[in-house]
Order: structure tokens, then C-alpha cells, then sequence
């Protein structure tokens, strides 16, 4: 069976375990469900709120909001959906990096061109190791991740062979954001991950910004306003690291956290900079 099948014959299976209607059939509208808002859903969307901001301690009384969210996400992510999501950065679409008509539906969406790689999200710094060749020391790690940077080094045999196959090299997120950290961790695999906009265009802080793609999503997760929304800066996204070389990094983008990370890279590990390509 063909990966894009496979992905959409689970669907309506995971959709149903966690109690989610699957909508009519063929049809590829997103599906909100929100509190009354000043911005009006699209018709069949689906959008779930996070309740509280920042973490929500498991004692809380919000944590059945969070943990509604989580559920219904992990539920479309793996069925072969694109997702929006929050990070401690922008707003993102992700999808099951292990999906490949989910990797293709994120390119078509967005209108970015297949040469353009996605990052792969995930939980927790151990799951590095599995899905990179790591080699720089588990504390340089430790001191990025996580954080609102990009390490790219170079993907093992693990990944999805249809994510990036123009380049042997993987970039690697893992949110400062305790939804993704938790979305990630309970998703139990690798997601790709890429901003939450039409390519060219400014990338989004809020959900209202990219409502234009709500109909092609099945699920947004809104985690309130992202940043002050006033400064360029805010937009920069993460700061894009290639460390594929032993003993240097390239930036690939300077990002919004240039200044911390090149500091930790050459002064605490004595990385030296060097020319990259991964863009």
C-alpha cells in the first residue's frame, strides 16, 4: 500500500478511537472548534484553544483543555493531517514526518517549492541520537535544545527516505514550548515542522494571521499571540545551525537567538565558524 493511502485509511480509524467525527467524505476542509471569537471559524473547521498560557501544572483544573488538545492533534497527526501548532518562535504546520503524502500536502499548502527542506520536531534530546549522527558533545545539546534554534547535522537511516531526499542532512527542532514538547513526546515520533504561512509571506504570530490556510488545515491549535507583534525581530524565527562538520558551525540563519547561540558555540565548545549549505 502506498504511503499516501496508508495515511488516509487510518484517519477515520484514529479519528473515531479518540471520539473525533471524520466530516464528509473526500472532503479536505479543516475542522475548528473554538469559544465565541471576533474571528469567525470557517465552515467545518476545527480549532481547539489552549487554556492558560506557558505550562499547565497537572493539578490544574485547565489541564482537561490541554489535554483535549493533545489528544485531538496526535489524533489528526497520525491519521496524515497537517496541523497548525504554537512554538516558542512562530506558528507552524506540522505533520508525521514518517507520512509521505502528509510531507507533500505541507509543500502544496503552503506553495513551497519540494528544494526547500522541512525541520523534524522533536520531545526530548535523547531522541536526537536516533533520528542524526551527532557530532558535537551531548552538552552543547543540552544548551541549545530547548530552545528557539535549528541543529542541523546529518539524518540516519531512521527517517522517512521522502523527507528531504535532495539532502543527507536533517534539522532539528525542539521547541521552548510545553505543547510542543508534550505534542512531540505523546506523538512518539518524529514531526516535520515548517512555518505556519504561504511561502514569501510573512510568517504568523497569531492564527488570525494565516487564516487563509484554515480550510486546507484539519486541526488549529491556537496558543494565543506569539511575541509582542510589534518588532521585525519577532519574525525571524529560529536561528539555523549546521554543525555536520566536526569541530565548526555554519549559520544558516541568523534567526532570533544568533547572539546567544554563536556565543555558547565558540566560547563554551570552541566551534569554529564556517560556510554553510543546507538552505
Amino acid at each position: 500500500m502506498s504511503p499516501a493511502r496508508r495515511c488516509t485509511g487510518m484517519r477515520a480509524a484514529v479519528a473515531a478511537s479518540v471520539g473525533l467525527s471524520e466530516g464528509p467524505a473526500g472532503s479536505r476542509s479543516g475542522r475548528l472548534l473554538r469559544p465565541p471569537s471576533p474571528v469567525p471559524a470557517a465552515p467545518g473547521a476545527r480549532l481547539l484553544r489552549l487554556p492558560g498560557s506557558g505550562a499547565v501544572q497537572a493539578a490544574s483544573p485547565e489541564r482537561a483543555g490541554w489535554t483535549e488538545a493533545l489528544r485531538a492533534a496526535v489524533a489528526e497527526l497520525r491519521a496524515g493531517a497537517v496541523v497548525a501548532v504554537p512554538t516558542d518562535t512562530l506558528y507552524g504546520l506540522a505533520c508525521a514526518a514518517s507520512c509521505s503524502a502528509a510531507l507533500h500536502a505541507v509543500y502544496r499548502l503552503k506553495g513551497r517549492s519540494e528544494a526547500k527542506p522541512l525541520a523534524v520536531c522533536l520531545g526530548r534530546v535523547a531522541d536526537v541520537y536516533r533520528y542524526c549522527r551527532v557530532r558535537v558533545p551531548e552538552g552543547l545539546l543540552k544548551d541549545l535544545l530547548p530552545g528557539p534554534v535549528t541543529l542541523v547535522m546529518e539524518r540516519s537511516e531512521e527517517l522517512n527516505k521522502d523527507l528531504n531526499p535532495f539532502t543527507p542532512l536533517v534539522g532539528i527542532r525542539i521547541p521552548d514550548h510545553a505543547f510542543m514538547q508534550d505534542l512531540a513526546q505523546m506523538f512518539e515520533g518524529p514531526l516535520a515542522l515548517t512555518s505556519a504561512n504561504l511561502s514569501s509571506q510573512a510568517s504568523s504570530l497569531n492564527v488570525e494571521e494565516f487564516q487563509d490556510l484554515w480550510p486546507q488545515l484539519s486541526l488549529v491549535i491556537d496558543g494565543g499571540q506569539i511575541g509582542d507583534g510589534q518588532s521585525p525581530e519577532c519574525r525571524l524565527g529560529s536561528t539555523v545551525v549546521d554543525l555536520s562538520v566536526p569541530g565548526k558551525f555554519g549559520i544558516i540563519r541568523p534567526g532570533c537567538a544568533l547572539e546567544n547561540t554563536t556565543a555558547i558555540l565558540q566560547q563554551k565548545y570552541g566551534l569554529l565558524p564556517s560556510h554553510a549549505s543546507y538552505l
